[in-house]
């Protein structure tokens, strides 16, 4: 995976997105206080394990008094566990994701921060050569800008996930890693905080992909990514893209428009043509304009042929090293885009399976609100919230209760 999430894609990027609690999705997943469960409990177990992999840690060359440092204050986190284990898969459509990813609140705190960091948003840019924009959309989508870091300490999460075993040689490698980074002197044990699953800082590095990427930007000796001066934390983002084979000043991809029978089976990532051969096949820039040239493409319908569809070169792959999810990828690029002054997505998305918009959705949202069931926000992506105020409804009705959206629902409260 290059060591970030490839294969691991557990960041509140990825996470936080893809399963949100807000009204409509909004909410991150990892709060701004303690959670509960992520507090230290007894456990032999637990305390026999870590006796045991200290040995092995000092065999790898990690110091007693590093090893010492860092496990007095870690302990077994109960809630890690439950959070690992009961970890939904949701299945977020592009246009619900990008209605959390690219909100307008997203938009604005996205813009104020490029103009907050410009400066040094500028020497990031002229070192690593990887757009402003861009390292913005990435730090805006993984950890809000930096509002949402994580509050869980690394090392007990880390250790606790190891010694739960079920992917228990992946977390042993994350944990000696980080071992190594306290070891550096790049940060503390107190300090080393981030998701429970052990992403960390600003931009959510596993403890393997900040050894490889993290750069010390600001010249103090330490490549510090928790601070609240975000820049080690940017810089790192940046050079992760540039190593990834990012080229400044082209796309990551352009919306398209399709003709009318256009034959998807040519579609999708890897089935690359040059713009000329999807030009000649009728696909134009979603305003009716040229392709323009970047190199080989592929074309891409996240959500089928009645869907948006985009034109995609090489920085769609470099921004998948760093999360390889689809949604991911267009939610970082497409923020960039509005960061920079980009227009909302052009093409029309399908109604869901219940046969409802997201205007359907976001009208439902706003009257169950207003009949006194709180969504918490109007977004019409359908989250925890918005299910428990659904329920709420159908319960004060007698109805069954379901938690489900529908057109019968909407209408029954006036839409």
């Amino acid at each position: 995976m290059q060591m970030k999430r490839r294969a691991f894609t557990l960041g509140l990027g990825a996470l936080w997105l893809s399963g949100c609690v807000g009204g409509g999705g909004t909410g991150s997943i990892v709060p701004r206080g303690p959670e509960p469960g992520m507090s230290p409990v007894p456990n032999a177990g637990f305390d026999a394990w870590v006796a045991s992999y200290k040995s092995r840690a000092a065999s790898r060359g990690i110091s007693q008094s590093t090893i010492d440092t860092a496990f007095r204050s870690a302990g077994y986190l109960p809630g890690v566990v439950e959070r690992d284990r009961n970890q939904t898969e949701f299945t977020r459509t592009l246009e619900d994701y990008l209605a959390i990813a690219a909100s307008p609140d997203r938009i604005a705190k996205g813009r104020a921060a490029l103009a907050r960091h410009r400066g040094t948003l500028a020497a990031i840019e002229a070192r690593y050569g990887v757009e402003a924009e861009v390292v913005t959309a990435v730090w805006g989508l993984e950890s809000q800008y930096g509002e949402r870091r994580g509050t869980v300490p690394v090392i007990s999460a880390l250790a606790t996930l190891a010694y739960d075993g079920r992917r228990g040689a992946f977390f042993e490698q994350q944990l000696t890693a980080a071992l190594r980074i306290l070891q550096n002197g790049d940060t503390t044990p107190a300090n080393m905080t981030g998701s429970w699953a052990g992403a960390m800082g600003h931009t959510q590095f596993i403890p393997t992909s900040y050894l490889e990427f993290a750069v010390d930007f600001t010249g103090d000796g330490r490549r510090d990514i928790w601070a609240d001066d975000p820049t080690d934390a940017l810089a790192s983002a940046a050079a992760y893209l540039s190593r990834s084979g990012w080229r400044k000043g082209q796309p990551w991809g352009v919306e398209v428009r399709l003709p009318s029978g256009f034959n998807t089976a040519v579609t999708g990532r890897g089935k690359g043509r040059n713009p000329a051969e999807w030009s000649a096949m009728g696909i134009t820039t979603a305003d009716g304009g040229r392709l323009p040239n970047h190199g080989a493409g592929s074309i891409l319908i996240p959500q089928g042929a009645g869907g948006p569809a985009f034109l995609i070169f090489n920085n769609f792959n470099a921004i998948a090293r760093y999360n390889n999810a689809v949604n991911y990828v267009i939610g970082v690029g497409h923020l960039s885009d509005r960061l920079r002054g980009g227009g909302p997505i052009r093409g029309n998305f399908p109604p869901d399976a219940t046969g409802m918009t997201i205007a359907d959705r976001q009208d439902l949202q706003r009257r169950l609100t207003a009949a006194g069931f709180d969504t918490e926000g109007s977004d019409g992506v359908i989250g925890a919230k918005t299910r428990a105020a659904i329920e709420g409804f159908q319960r004060a009705r007698g109805m069954a209760v379901t938690g489900e959206p529908s057109r019968a629902l909407l209408q029954m409260l006036g839409g």
